[in-house]
């Protein structure tokens, strides 16, 4: 089965049932699987993209979204989805690495996109939502490219294991990489979730993380179409409008970070909000503090299963079982996924026993083809058969995991990953910085946010406004430094690596 056929196949059983809605506008699974065909038809007759060529997808979420990712896995061809909040150097790294044909984006970001277009030689055709008015050459209306009416379209000339979607997910080195997650990369991960959780065909998920990132695709996208399930879509997180859509639409599943559930908890309790058809939140992307999903779970009566997963595996690994299938425990990750590996590595790639902390790795049919273009770093992250995430963790006697530390160094914002030495690149390209370390300092909204420790040059005087003014032109807001210290010297090792968990310790930023 490709991935695409899940809408082919709601189609087939409810076609009238909702697949989306989004502002209060339903889309039912026949109107759904229409305009992926329509949309789909027009890529090909207009673009004359074909299988294996890669469009760029820079949107919020929107039904376009769904439509765009879909109709390219109808033509055998690859997303390649990015954060909206990116800046020009970094989109255009992304979609010049992957090669794009075409780039989808809506108003709000047109102007980033046209930026980087000149860098991405492949990109001949960018794709407008909502256009409106004369648009710029090369530019075309999204609309423009539904073709209703046509032959039938041919099967996708492509298989199970050929890639649907390329992620891009930065690595130690700071340039992201593009993890290639095929059909049944995805497929076999929502099987495993479904093995798990048992959810039921008229669940109904609220969509507020974002599409572009692959907790967002396959739990609350793809799984819910999966499903033949309800996906109410919304383009940002605003924690009153949540608990509302929450009400309104009868959500039954909530998918969401901890910096959501932490910021749903600073609604005033002005009026009770009826989530009594909510069964679940999950949540992942973070780790979960024990005291917020106590508090959250106390007032809103709904148990929160916390599971975990890199983007490599597309992405969920493993997450705690709702209470009919097990026991859940607060602080844990839960059990490995049915079908699913997990083991507990040394850094010879021994199995360590029980209790001990060691490195996750995991085998099973979702984790990734590899990264696109990148075969030593695909060797390096795939040693032995086993792809080595980074984190550091340890089973208990009951084969639930724990995480004891992240990816070496990483801060994570909302949910959404930070890697320091992307940002510490950026800064090192200042003229006053002589050395620099970014690290996470810990935030009660965001969960962390990072903040610089600069060595200036000598007889330079840098000021931290300006520092922080350099690397937003430069970098995605969620990425820039909220605070710039400045030190004589930073704390190193022998071999001149900085020790940043000292630093954190010397600036009192544990915890």
């Amino acid at each position: 089965m490709l991935l695409h056929q899940i809408i082919e196949r709601g189609a087939a059983r409810h076609p009238d049932k909702p697949a989306l809605i989004f502002r209060d506008h339903t889309i039912s699974y026949a109107q759904l699987w229409g305009a992926v065909n329509a949309f789909a038809r027009g890529l090909r007759e207009e673009l004359d993209i074909q299988a294996g060529d890669r469009v760029g997808i820079m949107l919020p979420n929107l039904p376009q979204f769904v439509i765009a990712y879909h109709a390219l896995g109808r033509l055998g061809a690859i997303a390649v989805p990015v954060n909206p909040l990116l800046k020009a150097p970094e989109i255009a790294y992304i979609w010049n690495d992957a090669g794009v044909k075409a780039a989808i984006t809506f108003p709000m970001t047109l102007e980033t996109v046209l930026q980087a277009k000149p860098e991405v030689p492949s990109m001949q055709t960018v794709l407008l939502v909502g256009a409106e008015g004369e648009l710029p050459d090369g530019v075309r209306p999204f609309d423009s490219l539904m073709k209703p009416q046509g032959d039938p379209l041919p099967p996708a000339p492509v298989g199970e294991n050929d890639p649907v979607v390329f992620i891009y997910t930065s690595g130690t080195t700071g340039f992201p990489k593009g993890v290639m997650l095929s059909s049944d990369n995805i497929l076999f991960d929502i099987e495993a979730c479904q093995a798990m959780l048992e959810l039921e065909p008229d669940e109904r998920f609220l969509t507020i993380l974002p599409l572009f990132h692959s907790f967002g695709q396959t739990v609350c996208m793809n799984f819910c179409l999966w499903l033949g399930g309800t996906s109410v879509l919304m383009e940002r997180f605003m924690p009153q409008s949540t608990l509302e859509a929450l009400e309104k639409h009868k959500i039954t599943i909530f998918p969401g970070v901890p910096a959501m559930y932490a910021a749903l908890l600073q609604v005033p309790a002005e009026r009770a909000y009826d989530l009594s058809s909510l069964k679940y939140c999950v949540s992942g992307g973070a780790p979960m503090p024990e005291p917020v999903q106590r508090a959250f779970e106390a007032r809103f009566n709904c148990a929160i299963l916390e599971g975990d997963g890199p983007t490599e595996c597309a992405p969920v690994t493993s997450v705690n079982p709702p209470p009919h299938k097990g026991v859940r425990k607060i602080g844990s990750v839960g059990l490995p996924l049915p079908g699913i590996e997990i083991k507990i590595f040394d850094e010879n790639d021994n199995e360590l026993p029980v209790g001990e902390i060691g490195e996750i790795v995991v085998r099973g049919r979702n984790v990734m083809l590899g990264y696109y273009n990148n075969p030593d770093a695909t060797a390096e992250a795939m040693r032995n058969g086993w792809y080595h995430t980074g984190d550091m963790a340890k089973f208990d006697e009951d084969g639930y995991l724990y995480i004891v530390d992240r990816k070496k160094d990483m801060i994570i914002v909302g949910g959404i990953n930070v890697y320091p030495s992307e940002v510490e690149r950026v800064l090192m390209e200042h003229p006053a910085v002589a050395l620099c370390a970014v690290i996470g300092k810990p935030d009660p909204e965001r969960g962390e946010v990072p903040i610089a420790v600069i060595v200036p040059k000598p007889d330079a005087q840098p000021d931290p406004r300006e520092i922080i003014r350099f690397a937003r032109e430069r970098l995605a807001n969620f990425k820039v430094p909220r605070e710039v210290i400045f030190r004589a010297e930073l704390p190193m090792s022998n071999t001149g690596k900085v020790l940043k968990r000292l630093l954190k310790k010397e600036l009192e930023l544990e915890g």
